[in-house]
């Protein structure tokens, strides 16, 4: 018998000593959240290289982890245990230097010709940013800050690193929900898009055909990175780092002298990043945060942002319409929205259904690559608003 209740012992404190106590009913119901997101990212492929690192985040988050999120440790002014490894590289979320260095990238990566070649299409841009605005209203409506609904209202920019860049600012406490939403629905554009966009434009919209765009001389687009900095910046300067480092990429791109600069912007920092930046803002996804009634609320604003979007960009065209002879396919209105290129591909996709000879992707880079300074530039001003 004392030989059974000292086995019994032994196998309570093994017990003791793993972490399977610790597990709680969040934790589980966040791993079937975590599933859904793997199952989206490996097997769908929608937005992999950033579901995939925010769902092991997450992961992480909710298993009993040690070393990876625990703070330091100080006692009378001395640091006796270090944080953990993801203390440390959230770091760069908390003081916002992932999300700029995103842009440096995706400026070495953007060419601007076709916005340069035809300049209203920023006017599409912009009017894509009204379903911001609109998603901004609707969210204190029903109860958000005005802090919260900048950052929700955000999502309907279609931008990744300008969403967890405002949300960090604004209402750091809802950043996972807002970037889980702002990841998905910029994946799922080419379900979400279609349906709004057909439903305001008619057949014979759809068809129609674009003049071919001019060529953009080097030297046009090295003004224009320059240009867009120096005015954005001095009427929002709250979005200078965003802005600074879209056109610091874009400016080395376009110089044609900083090949290795370029490539390296283009390929071993962006996708370095990437990787940080997905971990740590999957490591935010606590069940405690996630599992919550206002991430439902986000997740389904977040769709209205992109609608409205979308519906807006399109009913900008066709306003434009009214009042020139050189028609624009309403269709490349929807691309305002900045998940570049997704939301070009998604308009050229809709054009060559209506007619398959018919070219629209360089025609919708322009508003598209709007979008992008256009969300930035709305981020600076809830920034400047309410930060």
């Amino acid at each position: 018998m004392e030989s059974a209740a000292t086995e019994t012992s032994r196998l309570v404190e093994l017990w003791n000593l793993t972490a399977i106590p610790d597990v709680t009913l969040k934790m589980v119901i966040m791993w079937a959240v975590i599933a859904l997101l793997f199952y989206l990212a490996v097997w769908k492929k929608y937005e992999p290289l950033l579901l995939i690192p925010i769902a092991f985040g997450a992961l992480l988050a909710n298993l009993p982890t040690e070393g990876m999120i625990n703070l330091p440790v100080f006692e009378n002014g001395e640091q006796t245990h270090p944080g953990g490894l993801y203390y440390y590289i959230s770091l760069g979320v908390e003081y916002e230097i992932f999300p700029p260095l995103i842009f440096l990238g995706v400026g070495a990566l953007t060419d601007f010709g076709p916005l340069i070649a035809n300049p209203r299409t920023l006017l599409l841009g912009a009017a894509a940013q009204f379903g911001v605005f609109a998603t901004f209203l609707g969210a204190t409506a029903i109860g958000f800050s005005a802090q919260e609904a900048g950052a929700i209202g955000i999502i309907g920019g279609a931008d990744g690193p300008t969403s967890i860049f405002l949300a960090n600012k604004l209402a750091p406490h809802l950043l996972a929900p807002i970037a889980v939403a702002a990841y998905s629905y910029m994946a799922l554009v080419p379900m979400l898009q279609p349906p709004v966009m057909r439903a305001l434009t008619t057949e014979a919209e759809r068809k129609i055909r674009m003049k071919s765009l001019r060529q953009v001389s080097r030297l046009e687009k090295l003004i224009f990175a320059g240009m867009v900095t120096i005015v954005v910046i001095l009427l929002v300067p709250a979005a200078s780092a965003l802005i600074g480092m879209l056109m610091l990429g874009n400016f080395l791109r376009e110089s044609l002298v900083t090949e290795r600069l370029v490539k390296a912007a283009q390929n071993e920092l962006i996708n370095v990043v990437t990787i940080f930046l997905g971990t740590s803002v999957g490591i935010t996804m606590t069940g405690e945060r996630f599992l919550d009634f206002d991430t439902l609320k986000i997740l389904g604003l977040g769709v209205v942002a992109f609608g409205i979007a979308t519906a807006c960009g399109v009913l900008m065209a066709k306003a434009m319409n009214l009042v020139s002879k050189n028609k624009i396919n309403p269709l490349i209105g929807s691309a305002g929205v900045s998940a570049v290129p997704m939301a070009a591909r998604v308009s050229q996709v809709e054009g060559q259904r209506a007619d398959p000879g018919n070219f629209l992707l360089m025609h919708a880079m322009g508003p598209n690559v709007a979008g992008v300074i256009g969300t930035a530039v709305v981020a600076g001003y809830f920034i400047a608003a309410y930060g």
